[in-house]
């Protein structure tokens, strides 16, 4: 090891420190923000974003960043203009306001930009999730999703996760992006890593697993990026790579939008599946509508998107003075958009706690964002989850957990680590 990289080694592990150590002591103090990040509140979330709807719709927290709760001004602030992703440095914003450097591996992608790079990458990717493109990928997902479930049911016993909703959407979107040789475990461990990271790092070992996981990333898709050279498809990274031998993009900013399509692309969709079978093995009603009407999958999703979402929050920068809610925001106010809370306001939604697969009425929910940072990937996670529940229902007459569930660590992002399931239970398909 160079004396570089222990130096570098010795100032994250300072960093870190001291950061979890006022985390901590703001959390111990009564400051919720604090409390939502230390590293997560697990299955405390929601009674702990109540307790932060109760200090009203913007509060300011003792880190000096402003909590937001409310469904109609967390859908403001995501659609205003003077609210930005960047601060007022350049900087991509963190839920750390004590963070002195970006902590993830995508911070040069169009998801940390703000206009008019922004507009150009994702411009650059956007026709290869047309909608009308992600409908034709409809029978190689239930061939998937089936293929996972025959391999389960040869086992015996499966767990959720690891058998079936971490494969079937790194399946696909690895082969979206033209990845060969995928090793599922392997950008299943990559995606965990990364997710934990949006809410903050908080040891030395997430820190360094997250250090290995970008470069590992960045080896990918520059040495893919090459071979698309001498051989190109019709794939993001060969459309990509023509964009930049035209000069229209940077091999960073290449790699970068290629990392986070195939993290985003499969990261929150792995949560989105089992936050949805979850919510509905404990409601036995719920899935008998499901079974009995397979459309209804298309709800199931939705609700789970609102009720559970994987992204449970995010962060905006005031880039001028803005009154919200009567509270002034200066520039450079960091606001923390709390869209699982959102989804939960009883001003926007009837009985909102409540989970439905048959709830009509409200407006859209807020899981993958709003405004021009809305998710590009939102059309394939919908089809994936959609495809996922309907084989699952078909399969599975009875949906039974198995075993103790096992939350995943993190608060930005929320899913299961594992859900054990009992597959002798499986139908042929």
């Amino acid at each position: 090891m160079s004396d570089i990289d222990i130096m570098r080694r010795v100032r994250t592990a300072a960093r870190i420190t001291a950061g979890r150590t006022i985390f901590w002591s703001l959390a111990r103090s009564g400051d919720l923000l604090s409390r939502f990040l230390q590293p997560g509140p697990g299955d405390d979330a929601y009674l702990l974003y109540e307790r932060m709807r109760a200090r009203g719709p913007v509060h300011r927290s003792r880190t000096g960043a402003y909590v937001v709760t409310s469904h109609a001004l967390c859908s403001q602030v995501l659609r205003d203009p003077r609210f930005r992703v960047r601060d007022l440095s350049g900087r991509p914003a963190d839920f750390d306001p004590f963070s002195d450097e970006a902590t993830g591996p995508v911070a040069e992608s169009f998801l940390e930009q703000d206009p008019p790079d922004h507009t150009r990458l994702r411009r650059l990717v956007a026709p290869a999730f047309r909608p009308a493109l992600v409908r034709d990928y409809r029978s190689r997902i239930e061939t998937i999703a089936h293929d996972l479930l025959d391999a389960a049911a040869r086992r015996g016993s499966f767990d959720l996760i690891t058998d079936f909703a971490a494969p079937l959407p790194i399946t696909v979107i690895t082969e979206l992006l033209g990845v060969p040789d995928v090793d599922t475990d392997r950008f299943a461990r990559f995606g965990a890593v990364v997710g934990q990271s949006l809410g903050g790092v908080y040891s030395v070992r997430q820190a360094e697993e997250l250090r290995v996981a970008t470069q590992d990333l960045e080896t990918l898709f520059v040495e893919l990026e090459a071979h698309r050279r001498e051989h190109p498809g019709d794939d993001v990274p060969s459309i990509l790579g023509a964009a930049r031998a035209q000069g229209r993009l940077s091999m960073d900013e290449l790699v970068a939008t290629c990392g986070l399509l195939l993290i985003a692309g499969f990261e929150t969709t792995v949560n989105l599946i089992g936050n949805a079978t979850v919510a509905l093995a404990h409601r036995p009603d719920q899935w008998e509508l499901l079974r009995g009407e397979p459309v209804r999958a298309v709800a199931a999703v939705e609700e789970t998107l609102r009720w559970d979402p994987s992204v449970q929050a995010t962060v905006r920068v005031a880039h001028e003075p803005v009154e919200l809610a009567g509270t002034t925001l200066p520039a450079g106010g960091r606001v923390i958009l709390m869209l699982a809370a959102a989804n939960r306001d009883p001003a926007a939604y009837d009985d909102p706690g409540r989970f439905d697969i048959t709830r009509t009425g409200g407006p859209d929910h807020l899981a993958f964002s709003s405004g021009i940072h809305y998710c590009l990937g939102a059309p394939l996670a919908r089809l994936e989850g959609e495809v996922a529940l309907q084989v699952l229902a078909d399969r599975l007459p009875r949906l039974h957990v198995a075993g103790p569930l096992r939350r995943r660590p993190g608060s930005a992002i929320r899913g299961f680590a594992s859900i054990p399931m009992t597959a002798p239970a499986l139908a042929a398909r």
